[in-house]
């Protein structure tokens, strides 16, 4: 996938944002303000997603372009190599898991004021 294929996906999904939160380069994807993945546009090598620690795991184990995210919590964030060998497929499910982690743990009232349905 590249940026602008990655950039549509996470915009279609349901009350989806983006916006720079760090500087001018570090483009950021955050359901109702909690943030859930990043790419820097000047090196679009790396894509950050959120995941679940064990599939975290497992998903390195299993794809050396997937690493745990630098200067993020590895235990909770990993990164993409997009100049790897990942399927399309893979990224958007990636992608998905990453935005339902951080919907799952929105409270009910956030859930509730956001379009964000069913995930």
């Amino acid at each position: 996938m590249n940026i602008e294929s990655i950039r549509d996906y996470c915009l279609s999904l349901p009350a989806t944002s983006e916006y720079f939160p760090f500087d001018e380069t570090t483009l950021a994807f955050r359901v109702a303000n909690k943030i859930f993945a990043m790419i820097d546009l000047d090196n679009t090598e790396w894509f950050v997603l959120k995941c679940d620690p064990d599939y975290a795991v497992e998903l390195r184990e299993s794809h050396p372009e997937i690493t745990g995210a630098w200067h993020m919590n590895k235990k909770h964030w990993n990164q993409l190599n997009l100049y790897g060998h990942l399927p399309d497929s893979l990224i958007q499910h990636l992608i998905r898991h990453s935005y339902e982690l951080v919907v799952k743990k929105l409270p009910r009232k956030v859930k509730e004021a956001h379009p964000i349905g069913d995930v």
